[in-house]
């Protein structure tokens, strides 16, 4: 019904966010990745929505890249699998590190997600491997770079989740550090890792 919201930014809570379009405030539930992704208030931002209908309650979401709203909606195929999950999902792990887990049928790489486990990790990899297959590749980058990445990423968050912490914890700190420096060792992102999560 809605393909995007453009206008200003007027508040931004961790799950959601309010849009003023020409007068009129929409309320958006997100996700931790487009969270971090929003402009300062007062900005212009587009949003793109996905109107949820299910027994009277009419819920906008909103993200800031198109392929995230595209994995939303294949998450909401899969049996078991409501918004709330949908949105912790991408909460919890980039696009492409999802679409990496199901072609990869490596399940393990989700159940650190809140509310997925071993059940709702396989369901995922089963309904949506087909469908992941015919998307285009996500990421701009070079696959070579991406690869370099997630690779890092992967070996920083397996450190940080020898260290005692949850790997739900340590994913959003390594992906928040990385979104603003990808020419970092593993060491370094893991001392950053350590001091974010100290000083949440």
């Amino acid at each position: 019904m809605f393909a995007y919201f453009r206008g200003k930014l007027v508040s931004v809570l961790p799950e959601e966010a309010v849009v003023d379009v020409a007068g009129i405030a929409y309320h958006f539930l997100i996700s931790a990745t487009t969270s971090r992704q929003l402009p300062e208030l007062g900005r212009d931002v587009v949003l793109f929505s996905h109107l949820y209908i299910r027994e009277g309650i009419l819920q906008l979401y909103g993200f800031c890249r198109e392929e995230e709203r595209q994995l939303f909606r294949l998450l909401l195929l899969v049996s078991g699998i409501g918004p709330k999950l949908a949105l912790a999902v991408l909460s919890g792990l980039q696009v492409q590190d999802v679409h990496e887990a199901i072609l990869a049928n490596t399940p393990e790489r989700l159940y650190g997600i809140t509310g997925v486990g071993k059940k709702n990790a396989a369901r995922i990899i089963l309904e949506l491997r087909d469908k992941i297959l015919k998307l285009s590749p996500v990421s701009g980058m070079p696959a070579s770079a991406s690869l370099q990445i997630n690779r890092l990423r992967e070996d920083a968050v397996n450190a940080l989740v020898t260290l005692g912490f949850s790997r739900i914890t340590v994913q959003k700190a390594v992906v928040s550090i990385l979104e603003q420096n990808t020419g970092l060792t593993v060491e370094e992102v893991v001392k950053s890792a350590l001091v974010s999560i100290h000083n949440s």
